[in-house]
């Protein structure tokens, strides 16, 4: 079963790594000639590179995978999913929640202007983390007194954006893991706090910041 995996997945990531790259040369190209003359159009054709790229990922993890998603939401949300800007909080569980998102957003038509608050390092990521950079994804050092600012101008550039983009955020800030639940439980009943089940308490301190 391993051996038949790895045959499957293995001309499955260079197929990715070769048409991500094609992607990203098409997005510098972009980058350089059309975003100085016009901003919403370099966005417009970003977004259906980007969701090419993507879609390579969400087709192995709904068809390969067989991986079933479950939503559960009032009418009214369901059929604003997709048509609006909005802000999706997510707890980061796996090295895959963030495709479980893409799938989501897939379905909801809007995949391709999906954008996400990630750390630095992520941008350097060949085919990824590049292709994330120039769909204008929000890069943090974790470091308030640098990120702040970044925050602030991400979110104030982002005004503009010529279609509904989705903005995920993992406020945990870090992988959630039983030990650092341990240690959430932990201090939230050392402080009279109520006890956590599935996210981290707050030992961490809160933001609160306006990008006006």
């Amino acid at each position: 079963m391993a051996i038949g995996a790895a045959l499957f997945i293995l001309p499955l990531g260079v197929l990715f790594f070769c048409s991500g790259l094609i992607v990203n040369i098409i997005q510098a190209i972009c980058f350089v000639f059309i975003r100085p003359l016009s901003k919403s159009t370099y966005r417009k054709i970003n977004r259906q590179l980007a969701e090419l790229l993507w879609l390579e990922l969400v087709w192995v993890f709904d068809w390969w995978a067989g991986v079933q998603i479950k939503v559960f939401a009032d009418k009214e949300t369901l059929c604003l999913m997709g048509k609006e800007h909005a802000l999706v909080i997510c707890n980061h569980r796996s090295d895959i929640d963030w495709l479980v998102g893409w799938v989501l957003a897939q379905r909801s038509g809007c995949l391709g202007s999906t954008l996400a608050v990630m750390k630095k390092s992520s941008k350097f990521l060949p085919v990824i983390g590049w292709s994330m950079w120039f769909s204008e994804y929000l890069f943090l050092q974790r470091s308030w007194a640098k990120d702040e600012n970044t925050l602030k101008y991400g979110i104030q550039r982002l005004k503009d954006f010529p279609r509904p983009f989705w903005l995920a955020l993992f406020v945990e800030g870090t992988r959630f893991t039983l030990a650092k639940l341990s240690a959430a439980q932990e201090y939230a009943a050392s402080q009279g706090l109520a006890i956590p089940r599935n996210v981290f308490d707050s030992s961490y301190k809160g933001i609160c910041f306006s990008s006006k």
